[in-house]
């Protein structure tokens, strides 16, 4: 499947509840979704139908929106008490409304909630129930084709380096037909070369293809694997090394400005805030490398931010932020810059959720560092094992530093290798350096380093033969949860 195509995802809604507004019938209840990505702005992006004297209305009308991994896709869905013929919003009465995520609403499949009024009270006992579904065909065909008395020529070039390709022949056909030739026996198509055709008389063919098998296979996407209960686990590591600098004065990377900002909280919620939806119990583990931390002061390269190495994890983003900003001032700043660690840490519970045999998590870490890592051949090493698991690593670059050992380790260019030559077995690193986006909105930061993610996902699980944990069973108010790590 190519990995190009938009997600469309369709939205079936149904109210219960609602608010009566009609004196002498019951409420014409339509709703309204509006969209916002970014800033203040909110625009329509579909309705349902109305329906008459209906208090819980199943819309027939389902909106259809392209669905971003890599977005926080902010939904609200307004229920208005329609009393003109032509819809109209201006007259008609509003029955509450519901703020959610795109994210959340995927993750579990199906959610009710209760209405809320303007002022956020409750509108009654109104409540709104929406299940998503994906509208992007996911099929493929496996083929197994031979040929047969093919023209000889005179190399065998390998396709994609050389540009000496020299035709032999085409045919056409369609899918049905190679399906139906298929059934019963291999299906064969000669294949012509129409240059020879014109040249000589007596010309037949150039060889045959011959299919001997064509099957329709489903591969699992990116929603399947979510909307099915995988959980995407975040696990976040902050470089506490000396090279960023006294975190009490203003050049320091780590500098807390009276606004409470600086680039690793920037990276910390940019990111944080696509994650979340996806991870049923927001409890998020969350350690610091490269510090001497109390009460022996000795050097350590995956402590826990929050000082509890039973508990790690930290209450939504929000605790993630806190408990680092209460970190800094009781650790100090040292060295050296060892990734490989935290890597091992979180490629441990990686190798634990294998065991299951299904695709139920996935894990996602990121590594926000000012700079040159010192243990790259160990952190080299530490890559290619977790590429064989259900992982990604995401960097994020900040300060002024040179980052080139870090674009090496995303292995756009070309397959990373261990420093024994072990080839990763899919790239599953992706660095961006902050610089790039320090005067862009910080969604920005998101997009550039989560895009990569839904096909990790997918292209791990489906590689493994690894199904959804629930397979298709119908959907639940709730997706599986993780275990505590």
């Amino acid at each position: 499947m190519a990995t190009d195509c938009v997600t469309k995802v369709a939205l079936s809604i149904s109210c219960e509840n609602l608010l009566d507004m009609d004196t002498f019938s019951k409420s014409d209840p339509l709703c309204v979704l509006l969209m916002n990505t970014s800033g203040p702005h909110w625009c329509e992006i579909g309705r349902t139908e109305k329906i008459q004297n209906c208090l819980n209305p199943k819309f027939s009308k389902n909106p259809v929106l392209d669905y971003y991994f890599e977005m926080v896709q902010k939904l609200r869905f307004e229920v208005y008490d329609i009393d003109s013929e032509n819809c109209s919003l201006q007259d008609a009465d509003f029955l509450g409304e519901l703020e959610c995520t795109l994210g959340q609403i995927v993750s579990s499949r199906k959610i009710t909630r209760p209405l809320v009024k303007k002022d956020k009270r409750p509108a009654g006992r109104g409540t709104i129930t929406i299940c998503a579904e994906e509208r992007t065909d996911n099929r493929v065909v496996a083929f197994e084709a031979a040929g047969r008395k093919l023209d000889k020529k005179v190399d065998c070039y390998d396709y994609n380096n050389s540009g000496s390709h020299d035709f032999i022949g085409s045919f056409q056909t369609t899918l049905s037909q190679i399906q139906q030739a298929s059934q019963t026996y291999a299906a064969e198509f000669e294949c012509i070369n129409s240059k020879k055709k014109q040249k000589k008389k007596g010309y037949k063919n150039s060889g045959v293809i011959i299919v001997k098998q064509c099957k329709i296979v489903k591969e699992y996407t990116f929603l399947d694997y979510i909307m099915g209960g995988c959980q995407i686990n975040f696990t976040i590591a902050v470089d506490f090394t000396g090279s960023n600098g006294n975190p009490s004065l203003p050049q320091s990377l780590h500098y807390i400005n009276p606004n409470g900002y600086n680039e690793y909280l920037a990276a910390i919620w940019a990111v944080g805030n696509v994650i979340q939806d996806y991870d049923s119990d927001k409890m998020f583990p969350a350690f610091g490398f490269g510090a001497q931390i109390p009460p022996t002061w000795q050097v350590s390269h995956e402590f826990p931010i929050n000082f509890n190495p039973s508990n790690p994890f930290c209450a939504g983003i929000e605790g993630v932020v806190s408990a680092y900003q209460q970190c800094l001032p009781q650790v100090k700043l040292y060295g050296p810059t060892n990734f490989s660690p935290i890597i091992n840490h979180v490629a441990h519970f990686g190798r634990q959720a294998l065991q299951q045999q299904t695709a139920s998590q996935y894990f996602v870490l990121l590594i926000i560092t000012d700079g040159v890592i010192t243990d790259m051949d160990e952190t080299r090493s530490a890559i290619v094992r977790a590429s064989q698991l259900p992982m990604s690593i995401i960097i994020v670059g900040v300060g002024g530093a040179d980052f080139s050992a870090m674009e090496f380790l995303d292995g756009d260019d070309g397959i990373l290798r261990s420093a024994a030559g072990e080839p990763a077995m899919r790239d599953i690193v992706q660095f961006v350096p902050f610089r790039q986006f320090q005067n862009c909105p910080q969604e920005m930061l998101a997009q550039s380093v989560l895009a990569e993610v839904p096909g990790q996902v997918t292209g791990f699980f489906n590689s493994m033969g690894l199904k959804p944990p629930l397979g298709d069973a119908p959907p639940s108010d709730s997706s599986a949860s993780a275990p505590s790590l």
